[in-house]
Parts: structure tokens; C-alpha cells; sequence
């Protein structure tokens, strides 16, 4: 609700500086999905957050600033929504299912937020395609740590450890291809877009588990 000055005139409410910081991310996310990071202006945040300009840059910064804080924080939540959905308790086939789903699941729901870190982030490069980097890293580490943990269990320690963080990488860049295809084909459900990946990626890890690997005939 907006306070009554005494010369009748609206002034916007005093929000607490976190809860006003989310407000303008909100906003930015939204202006630069739409338009991108080379068209988007602080007006449109402005206007979209429904603050002062000044107000954004002495809260977030200028344009440059306030775009890697979106990434940031977008990024940071993408892998704490990841990691809240793994489980430890089933087989590492279903903790990697498990996986995938939240993941496509929390880029169904926030699709601006992805078209930000994979679309505009690495296209205007920079030090904000290394934002995007180090999310990368932390989705393959946790890859890793599940596909090194499961193969050791069944004595094959060193065979996995020596491919697992190579795999790791495939997955993770092919989990992130098909969320791109996604933001153009929103009928598919993310359960759906969990099983094709684990179709075609889990069954070569399976056997590779197994203590089976593919070479090449002559």
C-alpha cells in the first residue's frame, strides 16, 4: 500500500532493502529474457520494477552489474533446487532421474530465468559466460560424485574415476542442450525430458559400471 503525503500524492512504501533487491532482479531477469542484454534498457527494469533508476544503481549497480547479478543469483537457485531433489536412498540410476527431473522442472517454471543464463549470458560471452562456467562445474561435479560412488561399489573404482568426470561433462552439456530445445517445445513434460536423457546416456553408463566399455573393431 502506498503512503499519503500531505500534499495528497502517493510515495511507494519503504520495503526492506532484500525484499526491494528481489523486487529489480525480478524485474531485470524479465527485461533481459525478453530483449536480450544488448537491448535491454534500465528504463524497462525501471518501469517493470516499478522503481527509480537511481534507486538500481545504488542498489544492484549499472547494466553490467546488474546483469551478472541476475546470473548469479539465477544460477545459485537452479543448482539449490537440483540439490534439494537428489536422493541418496535409491539406486544411483533413479538419484540421477531424480536429478534431472528437478532440473527440467525448475527450467519449465522458470523459463525467462534459463533463456538468461544459457541464451543471453554466453552470447554476450565475457565474464559472464564464467558465471555460467562455474554452474557447469558444480553440475558435474555432483554428476561425478553419484557415477564415481555407484561404480566403486560394485569394485570398479579406478575404470569409472578414469572416464565418470569426462561423462560427467557430456551429460551435463546435453542436459543443457535439451533445456534449450525445450524453451521452443514447452508441450513436453520434464518427467519426459528426464527419460529421454536417461535413455540416452544412462544405459552406456550402465554398462560401463558393469565393467563393460566399447572399442573400436579394426
Amino acid at each position: 500500500m502506498a503512503e499519503v503525503t500531505p500534499s495528497g500524492r502517493g510515495r511507494a512504501k519503504r520495503l526492506p532493502r532484500q525484499v526491494r533487491e528481489k523486487q529489480i532482479l525480478d524485474a531485470a531477469v524479465e527485461v533481459f529474457a525478453a530483449h536480450g542484454y544488448y537491448a535491454a534498457s534500465m528504463d524497462s527494469v525501471s518501469e517493470t520494477a516499478g522503481v527509480s533508476k537511481p534507486m538500481i544503481y545504488d542498489y544492484l549497480g549499472a547494466k553490467e552489474e546488474l546483469f551478472a547479478q541476475c546470473i548469479r543469483r539465477e544460477a545459485d537457485r537452479i543448482v539449490t533446487a537440483v540439490q534439494h531433489e537428489v536422493r541418496t536412498d535409491v539406486p544411483a540410476d533413479m538419484q540421477l532421474w531424480h536429478g534431472l527431473r528437478a532440473f527440467y522442472e525448475f527450467v519449465g517454471q522458470h523459463r525467462q530465468s534459463w533463456n538468461v543464463l544459457h541464451r543471453q549470458a554466453l552470447a554476450v560471452g565475457g565474464a559472464f559466460a564464467d558465471e555460467i562456467g562455474l554452474m557447469r562445474s558444480k553440475g558435474v561435479d555432483m554428476v561425478s560424485r553419484l557415477v564415481i560412488s555407484a561404480g566403486s561399489h560394485q569394485g570398479l573404482g579406478g575404470q569409472v574415476r578414469q572416464s565418470g568426470e569426462a561423462m560427467s561433462v557430456a551429460l551435463v552439456g546435453a542436459a543443457e542442450s535439451l533445456a534449450d530445445w525445450w524453451l521452443d517445445h514447452p508441450d513436453v513434460t520434464p518427467e519426459n525430458l528426464a527419460s529421454y536423457l536417461m535413455n540416452l546416456t544412462w544405459l552406456g553408463f550402465n554398462d560401463l559400471m558393469a565393467g563393460e566399455v566399447w572399442r573400436p573393431s579394426e
